[in-house]
């Protein structure tokens, strides 16, 4: 049953009709963000049969396959990320404009979190937290930032972002990305391509994923991955959960081949609650709370982007599905 959810009290009739689609999470909580930014829209959430010629733009994330090519006169196809895969993996996508998130905003979020991820495993901080809780003054050894090695993989604007918060606070940094990157301080190693991948997993105490999502990245983080990272190696994902194949993850980790893991984006989210992250003892998992758009971006990109869109300027602000970002 749909439900349609006026932006604004007492709004002419005469609006962009926008669906709020999602298989995984309530999308409501966009309605007082457009109510403020985007008076002049209205929302539907779940369109009916009755609803479906009138939505000109679907607000998405992992909406269900199907639902968009069900929409006729679609206009635009916006996700509420940086991210589109969950949209474009869809099979019967609909060749609509498909438009992601862009906010600085993210990059900050995404930093602060990668920082806490590298810090609490480098400083011992759990092992702090575990003493505390027993009432022992204990202490661990203290190692250097600049003498730990992070590696990012993935060198878009938020793996750079990352990459500079790291360097600020002391640690050794290098990238990796599939083609060569340029405008990084000189002190940030860079590598790119399948044949220096090698080259850069040898150097990375801590590594941090923040690949897109493509069909040549799902499965890259694999046992043979593993192997080559110095022993004992941090792994922490910030990217998505296709990228790493579990149960290689897990016997890494039990052999000692890794460290510990740092783990916000899974393959099932909710991720379940017998799943073996959870009680793992070198296992840390967030929720997907790395770094999130607040919805009033949300709402003024939708805007903006359907503007452009209506107006014949889809070029500047739709993606590439194929490339995955």
């Amino acid at each position: 049953m749909s439900s349609t959810l006026p932006s604004s009290p007492g709004a002419a009739a005469a609006r962009p009709r926008i669906a709020l689609l999602s298989s995984k999470i309530d999308m409501a909580y966009l309605v007082p963000a457009f109510a403020e930014v985007y008076p002049q829209a209205e929302l539907v959430l779940d369109p009916g049969p009755g609803d479906r010629e009138s939505i000109v733009a679907a607000v998405c994330w992992a909406p269900r396959h199907g639902e968009l090519a069900a929409l006729p006169n679609l206009r635009l196809i916006q996700s509420i990320g940086a991210g589109i895969d969950h949209i474009a993996s869809d099979p019967d996508l609909p060749d609509v404009p498909l438009c992601r998130i862009v906010d600085d905003d993210m990059g900050a979020g995404m930093a602060a979190y990668v920082c806490w991820a590298v810090t609490h495993r480098q400083r011992h901080m759990q092992d702090y937290a575990d003493s505390a809780a027993a009432g022992r003054w204990e202490e661990q050894p203290i190692v250097s930032p600049r003498d730990h090695r992070v590696g990012i993989a993935g060198m878009g604007e938020l793996g750079a972002r990352c990459a500079l918060a790291l360097r600020a606070i002391g640690y050794a940094v290098r990238g990796w990305s599939r083609g060569p990157k340029t405008g990084l301080p000189a002190d940030i190693a860079l590598f790119h391509g399948d044949a220096q991948r090698g080259d850069f997993l040898a150097g990375c105490d801590t590594l941090v994923c923040l690949l897109p999502a493509t069909p040549e990245t799902f499965g890259m983080f694999d046992a043979r991955l593993f192997a080559r990272l110095p022993r004992g190696a941090h792994f922490v994902n910030v990217g998505r959960g296709a990228h790493v194949v579990e149960d290689d993850l897990l016997r890494a980790l039990d052999d000692g081949a890794l460290g510990y893991a740092t783990l916000d984006t899974f393959i099932q989210e909710p991720l379940p609650p017998d799943h073996r992250f959870w009680r793992h003892p070198r296992v840390r998992v967030t929720p997907h709370i790395a770094t999130r758009t607040s919805a009033t971006a949300i709402a003024r990109q939708t805007r903006d982007n359907l503007e452009a869109v209506l107006q014949g300027r889809a070029g500047d602000v739709a993606v590439t599905p194929g490339k995955g970002y």
